[in-house]
């Protein structure tokens, strides 16, 4: 393996099975990835397609992947996707099942020059040899436009099969031109059977622990919740407490080796099982109870056990309208923008963000008047209480609409006094339902006072 400024190459190996893989993935294996001194999570990278763990939307027959890899055709990938979910090991894939030279570009390192540099020796190796090349660009977000502009004549050429893998949204973080240029699959985050499945592979396989160490179920369970989803950190997490126990005389990973070698506690908590639900559920009432340091308690039990950070944003987002509504109209605004920078910035830093909107929520006045109204108004729709739109409300913006009635008599708010018109807007199945009743919390209270004015005025109870 070479690298020169920026860039990481790799030639074609000769052709020929590679070991332990039945001949499989035979061409362009990546040469120095399975020596006994590269990291746990290098040697067990996936040669195949098959061997690939999770992911099965992309590696169903007929997918645009499988048929990209298995008919040995040049298109350009965009792979987003959350850390450890196998996009780089998609790239290496690629180039091995269809004997293309692997060349990796730093996002941090290289810049214009560098990129260039890296196409223009595609293009003299394609030229040259007939040779293509996969062009990996890790973390294309961190690419410049500049940067991003320097790759199209690459792909718009098909000198290079440009694999680009981001973190981060594409559509905000990667320019138009490259977008429509590429194929877009998207990751998803391993589940729990995934990364076991992984961990149990790297025990067993000869390029791994080969069956020298093993590892207890406790100690399997500690190393799957810490990974949180992600493949390479449960592989980097195991090749440690392997480490530890050999460093100890013993052939057994414990709960206890497990620990100290990741260097974090095992929380009780099973993301699957009632712990789950269990603890959201007393988060949420706690923050409905507006207890902050008991909320900011079993938020932290989550996000320490790996919890989807994604899923305690949506919790409060739903809490933020159920538990709060009106009393605090930027509840909402907070949780939403919370869960926006989840995705946005992704774990550990996503912690402060699920704190902030915990804290702010928890403190805040509150009222279950929304929740109440809606199920009370799709009570009575449920109900049958349906009823014709009153045809004063009804489309008159098409030829003879008015001819039949429609928008005859309908009266304009914005020309009568305060903006409130008095008519009848609900149909007459419901009467006079009175679904939304504001609390005197917070907010709330000064919405009340004039929701019933307001009221009033519609309905000409004055």
């Amino acid at each position: 393996m070479a690298h020169v400024d920026g860039l990481f190459e790799v030639e074609p190996a000769a052709s020929g099975p590679a070991r332990g893989d039945g001949g499989a993935a035979g061409k362009g294996s990546l040469s120095g990835n399975t020596h006994s001194s590269a990291p746990l999570a290098v040697r067990m990278r996936p040669r195949t397609l098959d061997e690939l763990v999770g992911q099965q939307q992309l590696r169903e027959p007929g997918s645009p992947l499988r048929q990209l890899i298995e008919g040995d055709q040049s298109m350009s990938l965009l792979l987003w996707g959350p850390p450890g979910t196998g996009k780089t090991t998609i790239a290496s894939i690629l180039s091995q099942q269809t004997d293309r030279k692997f060349v990796e570009v730093s996002a941090v390192a290289a810049g214009v020059k560098e990129v260039r540099a890296a196409i223009d020796a595609a293009r003299s190796e394609l030229v040259r040899t007939g040779h293509e090349t996969v062009l990996f660009v890790d973390e294309v977000h961190r690419f410049t436009k500049a940067q991003q502009d320097a790759l199209l004549p690459g792909v718009e050429n098909r000198w290079v099969t440009l694999v680009a893998a981001t973190t981060e949204n594409p559509f905000f973080s990667v320019i138009s031109p490259l977008l429509s240029r590429s194929l877009l699959l998207r990751l998803e985050s391993l589940t729990d059977d995934d990364v076991r499945r992984v961990l149990d592979q790297a025990i067993a396989d000869e390029r791994g622990l080969d069956g020298k160490i093993d590892v207890d179920d406790e100690a399997l369970a500690h190393l799957v919740r810490l990974a949180g989803g992600d493949a390479r950190r449960s592989l980097t997490y195991l090749e440690a407490a392997a480490g530890a126990a050999t460093s100890k005389g013993s052939t057994t990973v414990d709960l206890a080796t497990a620990e100290t070698a990741v260097d974090q506690a095992a929380v009780r908590y099973d993301r699957q099982g009632d712990q789950h639900y269990d603890v959201i559920s007393a988060f949420i009432k706690s923050v409905r109870g507006s207890d902050v340091d008991a909320a900011l308690h079993y938020l932290a039990r989550m996000i320490e056990a790996g919890e989807d950070p994604r899923f305690i944003a949506r919790r409060l987002v739903i809490s933020a309208s159920e538990d709060i509504g009106l009393a605090d109209p930027t509840a909402l605004t907070t949780a939403v923008a919370a869960a926006q920078a989840v995705q946005l910035i992704g774990m550990p830093e996503a912690r402060l963000n699920l704190a902030q909107a915990t804290i702010a929520l928890t403190v805040a006045p509150k009222s279950n008047a929304v929740i109440k109204a809606i199920d009370a108004a799709s009570a009575d729709v449920r109900a049958g209480k349906i009823g014709q739109v009153p045809p004063h409300l009804r489309d008159a913006h098409y030829a003879g609409a008015k001819n039949i009635g429609h928008g005859k008599s309908y009266v304009y708010s914005h020309d009568e006094p305060f903006g409130i018109a008095e008519q009848q807007y609900a149909p007459d199945a419901i009467g006079d339902a009175a679904y939304y009743q504001p609390t005197n919390l917070g907010a709330e209270a000064t919405i009340k006072e004039r929701w019933e004015r307001v009221r009033r005025l519609i309905r000409g109870a004055r």
